[in-house]
């Protein structure tokens, strides 16, 4: 990452220049004054903090430099297809997208063809980006003359007399920025795909059509890009899920909602084992809550209030008050709390659940296993005193990074998110709070970033996203501070001083949910999975039917070690067999006939490896007990 940081004197020294005359490296993008993104056309004022400018590697400067990509797009799409009207086009987590209202019709693959060529042209013009501030009603006029409807629509909402747009040769649009000084500093830009969507995200409102796009400084980075995603195409879960029979969908039951086949339960059930053992050795108590609740409840909650969109619709009943499904655990674990009177001596409590939600999620946004409508989180709640919630924090931090080292993951992004403008409790506890987390990272050598105003409103928390074997970065553990539900439910302790006190509550999931987990195990190992999470660890194929009895003896062996395992009884020939096997990735193949039987051996293949020889049944298990107990 290349940047350069304006000293105070270098700053006061500068007053009245555009920081742009200050650096002669073209790789610089945007500058971030104060903390906040600035075009490199920015003025000096002289009395600036700091002044930061930075390049692509920069998550702003990357952030810039695709959005001004997504106006290059709109303005090739313009030119080719006047009568097309523009909406917006944000940059995101990878590259850039822009809306467009077509009427009746859509993008063809030749359109899209079309338009990355047009794109490439107008970087080759390397025409000026120019930020421009105007008032509202000039704004409103310059879009009303071009027949762009959406961007008034978009005025007509903003409160303030003066408004920014972006030109860029006879292309303008309704943008806050940054970007980037010039086109031609786009040396390598991709149309990726096309989609429909909704206007302001509205089912019910114009259906608009999507082009997504991503772009680099270099060629290099961009064929880098490209293989990357064919390299997660062949990872991808909806995929390898059916190929290896782990899981399906269902028209008949409901979009979103997940049936795990006996491979993809059996590797759950795994997962599910673990976790349970994990959390008893440190001292969590386990409980099952029911999957409804009154309305109440919830309205106690405060769900009804903040959440009620993305909850399932009311059961009613007779002269019964309604109930709803439950989309987070955290209330039925809190009634636990309540069912006794608590000391501080019964302090810090840690209870924990495989609990089930269900979340009305948009048809639009369901994504195979990531994201669903029914799921299990490993979820727990923490209540302990405030002296005690530095060590629940750290113990939290250190069996989150157990746990991810043993699913082979040792590749992390940690940030801290703190107190939002809007927030509930008292500045006090919110410091307290985030302090604790920061100093609890610190005293476990974990480096984070901070996230400035990202908390929730109830409290701050920890994210830590795990990167996988190709460089993706997924949320996973969270650490979730509330001063929100133990003051609306009103529970206390009874503290050393015979005093009646507000205990703190942490909510804590380390895997997020067993369906979004498991997708991301089944990218991050392509469905190789180690053999200690291999639904079938091994596969026995006899070479004919003579061998069927050999096959079923070592089958035998192998179950009351507990291996799992299974034969491949079709009358086909072995190397159908073995093919078979390869493409469903099982570990380890055990191939019998005379020669084995003979020896009371067996023949071993290991995925990806090939031959290993013949080995005596005893010897070889113990190799395999050896790996399993590796992991």
């Amino acid at each position: 990452m290349k940047k350069k940081v304006l000293s105070k004197e270098e700053i006061g020294s500068n007053k009245g220049k555009k920081i742009v005359e200050l650096v002669n490296d073209r790789d610089y993008l945007i500058a971030i004054v104060d903390g906040v993104p600035k075009d490199l056309s920015y003025v000096i004022k002289g009395n600036e903090k700091e002044i930061e400018i930075v390049d692509f590697d920069h998550p702003k400067g990357r952030e810039a430099f695709w959005h001004t990509s997504s106006h290059i797009l709109a303005q090739a799409v313009k030119e080719l297809f006047p009568q097309v009207k523009l909406t917006i086009g944000p940059p995101i987590e990878n590259g850039f997208h822009y809306d467009f209202y077509t009427g009746d019709n859509t993008f063809t693959p030749q359109d899209l063809e079309k338009i990355e060529k047009k794109a490439k042209e107008i970087i080759e013009r390397n025409l000026e980006v120019v930020r421009m501030e105007i008032s509202k009603e000039e704004a409103i006029r310059i879009f009303r003359d071009k027949g762009e409807d959406f961007k008034i629509e978009l005025l007509n909402e903003i409160e303030d007399d003066k408004v920014s747009v972006y030109k860029q040769g006879d292309f303008v649009d309704l943008c806050m920025g940054p970007h980037i000084l010039r086109t031609g500093l786009v040396k390598a830009f991709k149309i990726l795909s096309s989609s429909s969507s909704y206007w302001r995200k509205d089912e019910k409102g114009p259906v608009l059509q999507r082009i997504y796009g991503i772009s680099f400084p270099t060629e290099k980075e961009l064929e880098k890009y490209l293989k990357k995603i064919e390299e997660a195409k062949k990872r991808d879960h909806r995929k390898l899920g059916k190929e290896l029979d782990l899981f399906s969908y269902s028209e008949d039951i409901g979009a979103g909602l997940i049936l795990w086949h006996p491979k993809g339960a059996i590797i759950r059930r795994i997962i599910e084992n673990f976790m349970f053992e994990e959390h008893i050795k440190r001292g969590y108590l386990p409980v099952y809550t029911p999957h409804v609740g009154k309305k109440k409840l919830w309205e106690i909650s405060g769900h009804l209030d903040f959440y009620r969109e993305n909850m399932y619709p009311e059961m009613e009943f007779e002269e019964e008050e309604g109930y709803f499904v439950k989309p987070m655990n955290c209330p039925f674990h809190i009634q636990i709390y309540r069912s006794n009177l608590r000391s501080y001596r019964d302090l810090p409590l840690r209870f924990f659940e495989f609990g089930t939600v269900y979340r009305l999620e948009r048809s639009g946004v369901l994504h195979g296993l990531a994201r669903v409508r029914g799921f299990t989180q490993d979820d727990a709640h923490i209540f302990c005193t405030p002296e005690q919630v530095e060590d629940e924090i750290k113990g939290v931090i250190d069996f989150a990074l157990f746990v991810l080292k043993k699913f082979g993951f040792k590749d992390y992004k940690v940030y801290i998110s703190t107190k939002p403008e809007e927030y509930v409790g008292t500045d006090e506890m919110w410091e307290m709070a985030t302090n604790s987390l920061i100093k609890a990272s610190k005293e476990v050598n974990l480096s984070f970033e901070i996230a400035e105003g990202e908390g929730a409103f109830y409290g701050p928390k920890i994210d830590i996203l795990i990167r996988d074997a190709i460089g993706r970065e997924w949320q996973c553990t969270t650490i979730q501070f509330d001063f929100n539900m133990p003051e609306r439910f009103n529970i206390t302790f009874r503290d050393s001083d015979g005093r009646d006190k507000r205990p703190y509550m942490i909510h804590r999931a380390l895997l997020g949910s067993f369906e979004r987990f498991f997708g991301v195990l089944i990218e991050h190992y392509a469905g190789n999975f180690p053999l200690w999470l291999a639904p079938e660890q091994v596969r026995i194929l006899p070479v004919s039917e003579k061998f069927m009895n050999y096959a079923e003896k070592v089958l035998d062996v192998l179950k009351r070690e507990k291996i799992r395992a299974g034969i491949d009884a079709e009358n086909e020939k072995l190397g159908y067999k073995v093919r078979k096997a390869e493409i469903q990735k099982i570990p380890y193949l055990f191939i019998v006939g005379k020669k084995e039987e003979e020896k009371e051996a067996v023949s071993v293949r290991k995925h990806g490896e090939g031959d290993l020889g013949i080995m005596e049944i005893r010897k070889v298990i113990k190799l395999l007990r050896e790996e399993i107990e590796s992991n």
